[in-house]
């Protein structure tokens, strides 16, 4: 049985085809068509299968991750969007927060909402928060302010309607008028997407949602039908952000949850990598044509998290973006990558990113027109690049126009050289992750000198060595695949759906029955999603989490409890019995402290249903098992530039695909594959492990 991981990044989109009975993978990578990116997925698809030999009609599914929903949301290029809201709430997109994410910037910005003022349109009805009726919905009120919506032109309307977590009723009493009504409308309701307190965060989650819907629906219908048209027979599903996969038919309803949908898919494989090598804590570096990401992996699992940001005008400052509350796995990202623009600014100092030439021009090395200075022109003009290898020689590099491009945009500028120009680009990058990487660990109480690096993308291993020692990381772990990981990722992950709804209770209000009631009907609604997919009862995992509290506190901490119940029997008395107990716990490993006199309170109360994990083996290789030696595996020198030194130096250069298990080699070196160039630094040693990795350890 085949399967095929594509994901969709901001230059190159990644495609990896696994034999689960072999344990061979093979994969693919080409330039994105930002305009359609569909049509790089179909191309890829049809250009990997006819490479491999193996017919599409031989693979049983497609498993896709793309950051189509985030960009849409930056780039403000989803459906014209209307909002319902009670009476009286209208302004509550441009209220906020009521705060400021900079106290001392008079020129403070935010995003504009999703949903302009003149779209939304209040009706007549009010829920209180206990869910009983304060006012009736007045239908006719409905029917007039979505007749008025649609005549300015809308696609797409989000229901948001006060204290609708408490009592849905309103909500989808609308939800079932419009879709009678005006069934060309895409409708959102806040009750289904983001069933939780707080207005502002789940008003902005389920405007996001409405805001991407129909172009997200037109996407996935142009790629089943494009596959389907090349005689593919199986599933699509979509990778989410917090780590699982669901159908399509899921995703169209919430594109919301595939904010982060790819970059999810590398953080699980790092864990996976780590599992495997007994590594329990993890950082996960991500580097690629745009961005660079990081994940933290805690204990064998990546952490995660229940809101995000998204457009933020300000790239590290918390809330400069739309809060979005979606499960998610927690990660930092960057504007850093092989495409981003460097420059001088304004104050006569050299900038690297956030902007990017992207896919299309590409780098000036591309010869595809463009003509700034990028990342991946440096690393060329440094030598950490082969001109006629990238990509394995499927496309060639143009040095002239790398030097070109540095030269103007930098070194004259500066009055550098052009290899002194060309490694401050690179520098000046490693130390943007640096600093991102140490704020995002030191924020979660997260100790990386203890850690080990996994790095992938694209661009990932070139940086990851020097990273890594300013991070005072000790091992950098290099997977087969580096360059795709994320595609491959894609493929360890295994279906999967996560409900959350507030609930605000007294721990001493609340008896065993109720308690097993509320779990009991998010845990049929989220097994619900997974056994309509195929997936047997007897298969689905479940795991619960409450967020709880000291009563008067305003911030909550995540509790998850014990996987010991019979959930199949509703047999959750022992684990009511333990709450008490099992939130001073978590309290203390939080705060050093409890309290367990002071009365608890549960807000939120969440389950997540997995389903099994696909039969992803270790120690998958690219074609034969690698049998050869150091001296086997090198293909010659070639002149990299050393900081250490400031100058070039010849070093060897080793075909990573000949790198047999057991095989050491020291650095300086260079260490290429087909879709990433690995560079081991001076002093550094690497050897490769019975899994094909290359683990390479710092010099001490």
């Amino acid at each position: 049985m085949y399967r095929i991981g594509v994901d969709i990044g901001g230059t190159f989109t990644d495609f990896a085809l696994f034999d689960a009975a072999g344990g061979r993978m093979a994969i693919h990578k080409q330039l994105t068509t930002p305009r359609d990116p569909s049509a790089a997925v179909l191309e890829g698809v049809a250009t990997m299968l006819a490479h491999s030999g193996v017919a599409i009609d031989r693979v049983h599914d497609v498993v896709h991750g793309t950051t189509l929903v985030t960009n849409a949301v930056i780039e403000r290029r989803g459906a014209v969007t209307g909002m319902l809201v009670t009476a009286g709430f209208r302004d509550i997109l441009d209220m906020g927060y009521e705060s400021r994410y900079d106290l001392y910037d008079l020129r403070l910005r935010f995003p504009p909402p999703i949903v302009p003022r003149r779209l939304r349109a209040e009706i007549d009805e009010r829920m209180r928060p206990d869910g009983k009726v304060e006012r009736r919905l007045d239908r006719a009120s409905v029917r007039t302010a979505v007749a008025g919506l649609k005549d300015q032109g809308i696609e797409a309307l989000a229901v948001c309607l006060l204290h609708s977590y408490a009592n849905p009723a309103h909500e989808q009493a609308v939800a079932k008028l419009v879709a009678k009504e005006f069934p060309d409308l895409y409708v959102s309701t806040s009750a289904d997407v983001f069933p939780n307190m707080r207005e502002f965060e789940r008003w902005t989650t389920t405007t996001v949602n409405a805001f991407t819907q129909p172009m997200f629906d037109r996407y996935l219908r142009r790629l089943e039908d494009g596959l389907a048209g090349q005689g593919f027979r199986g599933r699509v599903y979509i990778m989410t952000s917090s780590g699982g996969t669901v159908t399509t038919e899921t995703a169209r309803r919430y594109p919301v949850r595939a904010l982060e949908s790819g970059p999810a898919a590398g953080a699980l494989m790092s864990a996976h990598h780590g599992r495997n090598l007994a590594l329990d804590n993890v950082l996960a570096f991500d580097m690629g044509g745009t961005t660079a990401k990081g994940a933290l992996i805690r204990n064998g699992q990546p952490l995660k998290k229940y809101m995000m940001e998204v457009a933020r005008v300000h790239e590290f400052k918390r809330g400069s973006g739309l809060p979005v509350r979606i499960p998610v796995i927690d990660m930092i990202e960057i504007g850093a990558g092989g495409g981003s623009l460097a420059g001088v600014d304004d104050r006569g100092l050299l900038r690297v990113g956030p902007k990017s030439a992207s896919a299309d021009p590409g780098p000036a090395c591309y010869g595809r027109g463009g003509t700034g200075a990028t990342l991946t022109d440096a690393n060329l003009v440094l030598g950490f690049l082969d001109a006629g290898f990238f990509l394995g020689g499927a496309m060639r590099l143009d040095r002239k126009a790398a030097e070109g491009a540095i030269r103007e945009a930098v070194a004259k500028p500066l009055k550098l050289s052009l290899a002194r120009a060309a490694w401050g680009i690179h520098e000046v990058i490693n130390e943007d992750v640096a600093r991102a990487f140490r704020i995002h660990a030191s924020e979660r109480g997260f100790d990386y000198r203890g850690a080990s690096m996994v790095a992938f993308g694209g661009s990932g291993p070139v940086h990851a060595m020097a990273i890594a020692r300013k991070l005072k990381i000790p091992r950098v772990i290099f997977p087969v695949g580096a360059g795709v990981m994320s595609a491959l990722g894609l493929l360890a992950s295994p279906l999967s759906f996560e409900v959350a709804r507030s609930r605000r209770v007294h721990v001493a209000d609340l008896d065993a029955a109720g308690f097993a009631e509320t779990f009991g009907r998010l845990v049929a609604e989220a097994s619900g999603f997974l056994t309509r997919a195929g997936v047997a009862e007897t298969d689905v995992r479940v795991t619960l989490r409450l967020d709880m509290r000291y009563q008067g506190q305003g911030h909550d901490i995540e509790v998850t409890l014990p996987q010991s119940a019979d959930l199949a029997t509703g047999d959750l008395a022992a684990l009511f019995a333990d709450l008490p107990r099992l939130f001073a716990a978590a309290y203390a490993e939080t705060y050093l402290v409890s309290f367990l006199e002071e009365p608890i309170e549960i807000i939120n109360w969440k389950v997540e249903a997995a389903g099994p994990a696909p039969d992803f083996t270790s120690g998958y290789s690219l074609g034969d098992p690698p049998s050869g030696n150091a001296k086997a595996a090198l293909k010659g020198k070639r002149r990299i530039y050393l900081s250490e030194d400031g100058d070039y130096a010849e070093v060897p250069v080793y075909d990573r695909y000949k790198l047999a298990p057991g095989t050491r080699i020291s650095g300086p070196c260079v260490v290429e594959e087909r879709e990433s160039t690995c560079i081991i630094g001076k002093g550094d040693r690497a050897e490769v492990d019975r899994h094909y990795n290359l683990v390479a350890e710092l010099a001490r």
